[in-house]
């Protein structure tokens, strides 16, 4: 059976692995990575080429041409 922890506060922490290491259970850690990296770097990418000057500008209404 596996339990999962959400928003343990760091504080409180300490207490679940040693009452979980006392029990005998095994603790792994998983932190969450919200968005794929290769999404994010690609995000960042855009708009650093936009800061240089290298986007276009459109108007709404040609969006759907």
């Amino acid at each position: 059976m596996d339990i999962i922890l959400k928003n343990v506060k760091k504080k409180d922490f300490p207490v679940f692995q040693s009452l979980a290491k006392s029990l005998g259970f095994e603790i792994i850690e998983e932190n969450e990575k919200p968005y794929n990296p290769e999404f994010v770097k690609e995000i960042l990418d855009a708009e650093k080429s936009i800061e240089e000057g290298k986007g276009i500008k459109m108007k709404i209404e040609d969006l759907w041409k």
